[in-house]
């Protein structure tokens, strides 16, 4: 039986293709200018840096993957399958790390860990020692820059590792204890294969999370390709070689989503009936019971509660006036792209989410799948991918003006914020669209025909049903966006108009210049901010027992 054709959807057909179409950009834009830069650009790039790029990217990506896959998972399993004291607070505490930029951690334990920082200070002053007479780990090193991704990453497989073992059946578990399974054996052998799929999408998110960073490995003098883009483009103004380091990690990236994306199409639940139930939660005590609630404490302490007590220390004995004319600037700057990112950006999960929820197909499908790209695409080659197409055009209709009119237009777009927010909107477009539809979920499709029956168009059906449902999900996704602008960085850095910074921005430079006291005060505004989706995530996570 042929699908009913639904009208009223033309206009919604050309806004979801529009989007798909801006967020395509990019990636197209990046591909060209790196196919058309040439081979020197390219062989100069593999006999000099590229080499040094992907190792150091392929060695950050792997402790990461490594360090988050044992604090989320391990921690995870613990709060959901034993008993200790202090499990129900912990089990909230554990969400808290990702309010951090993992570049705002990096600042905090610096001050403390740098050789002029307090720890080693106070180490010479009780031992007597010199500067070269003993050996201390070095915080500005690939292996600091992975601890700083591990500490607020994991939060993302503990959530994800949590969730598959609570919807776990007693059944599988209780057979292998009964068949001479230790309680380690039972994790190794049942659970964890069950919570597989669940577990790989956190760890490749947060893998996606770490090759996308720049400041944390900016700061920490980590030559990755991140790094190796900004200062193609600004330090060496050498614009094919950006766009080749960016097509590599376009192409790196990429493959992680396709992978990511495998795992999740793979995965199947199969639910053992109602009267299953979970494996009843082990009581421990002593030793075990210490050593439980230490293993789920330090996470905790390193990722949260110390950063914020080095951050505060730090921003007290700083100049920064943050009531004063130009923090106040900075804030205004800040919440400007990130109020108008955030509603645009759902806008464009509804218009996308609503296309494909009254004409499924192909098309609605194919749009949709494009608006996601986003995700696993960096912010850097977003900047890049966006600024080269932009800047070529701005050029040349000034070129045009002042060869017909004697007239000249300057940067109509690329000296912009909307060229900017257009960016932001490629980049978290899929946030916003999976909070979208996690609510449509629960609309039902009579309602839907009840609206067009009582005489509702597709719009007025959105607009006096669907919104008002979807108010709380919605809500939910603004302020995700809302977040994640106000901590991006790369793109900001690249796109921002000229005298136009935000906290984030304000935070990187003081910190580039060494004033970490000075950095602290954005960088609490930020963790602040960040603060806002992460008690509501903790209120779920107390709710979903």
């Amino acid at each position: 039986m042929p699908r009913r054709r639904v009208t009223g959807t033309r206009g919604l057909k050309i806004l979801s293709f529009l989007i798909a179409m801006i967020c395509l950009l990019p990636i197209v834009a990046v591909a060209l200018a790196a196919v058309t830069g040439g081979l020197d650009s390219v062989l100069h790039l593999w006999s000099t840096v590229l080499p040094r790029y992907t190792l150091t990217t392929l060695v950050l990506v792997t402790l990461v993957a490594a360090g988050t896959f044992s604090i989320g998972v391990g921690t995870a399993w613990l709060v959901t399958m034993t008993r200790f004291p202090g499990v129900r607070v912990l089990e909230v505490l554990l969400v808290l790390p990702l309010a951090f930029p993992a570049y705002v951690l990096a600042y905090a334990y610096t001050f403390v860990l740098d050789h002029p920082g307090i720890v080693q200070s106070t180490l010479r002053q009780v031992t007597g020692w010199g500067p070269r007479d003993y050996w201390f780990p070095e915080v500005r090193s690939i292996g600091g820059a992975a601890v700083m991704f591990v500490l607020v990453l994991y939060p993302y497989v503990y959530l994800l590792a949590r969730a598959a073992f609570l919807q776990q059946s007693s059944g599988a578990l209780l057979a292998a204890r009964t068949l001479g399974d230790s309680a380690w054996a039972a994790f190794r052998r049942v659970s964890l294969p069950m919570a597989r799929p669940a577990i790989a999408a956190g760890v490749l998110l947060t893998v996606m999370e770490t090759i996308a960073d720049f400041g944390t490995v900016s700061y920490f003098g980590v030559q990755t390709f991140a790094t190796g883009l900004y200062t193609s483009w600004f330090s060496f103004a050498d614009r094919a070689g950006a766009a080749q380091l960016a097509l590599c990690l376009l192409v790196f990236a990429l493959m992680l989503a396709v992978f990511e994306r495998a795992q999740r199409g793979e995965a199947r639940f199969h639910q053992a009936g109602k009267r299953s139930m979970r494996m009843p939660a082990a009581d421990l005590t002593g030793g075990r019971a210490a050593a439980a609630a230490v293993f789920c404490a330090i996470p905790v302490l390193c990722g949260f509660i110390l950063p914020c007590v080095i951050l505060l220390s730090m921003g007290i004995g700083s100049e920064q006036d943050l009531l004063g004319r130009r923090y106040q600037g900075f804030v205004r700057n800040s919440l400007t792209l990130a109020g108008t990112a955030a509603l645009i950006t759902v806008g464009a999960a509804i218009v996308v989410g609503f296309y494909q929820r009254l004409a499924p197909g192909r098309n609605s499908a194919g749009a949709a799948y494009v608006a996601r790209l986003g995700y696993a695409v960096p912010g850097g080659v977003i900047a890049v991918g966006l600024l080269v197409p932009f800047a070529a055009f701005d050029n040349a209709l000034d070129a045009w003006m002042r060869e017909t009119f004697d007239v000249s237009t300057g940067l109509l777009i690329t000296g912009s914020i909307w060229l900017l927010v257009a960016a932001y909107m490629v980049r978290f477009l899929a946030a916003a669209l999976g909070a979208y539809e996690g609510g449509q979920a629960t609309v039902h499709v009579n309602m839907d025909a009840a609206a067009r029956s009582l005489g509702q168009t597709p719009l007025g059906a959105l607009r006096r049903v669907h919104l008002p449902i979807l108010t709380p999900s919605l809500l939910t996704g603004l302020l995700i966006v809302f977040v994640d602008v106000m901590k991006e960085l790369p793109a900001t850095l690249i796109l921002r108009p000229f005298n136009f910074d935000t906290l984030a921005v304000q935070a990187y430079r003081l910190a580039s210049d060494e004033r970490l006291e000075g950095a602290a005060v954005p960088s609490l505004v930020i963790v602040a901010v960040g603060l806002l989706p992460v008690i509501l995530i903790c209120r779920q996570v107390g709710r979903h027992k």
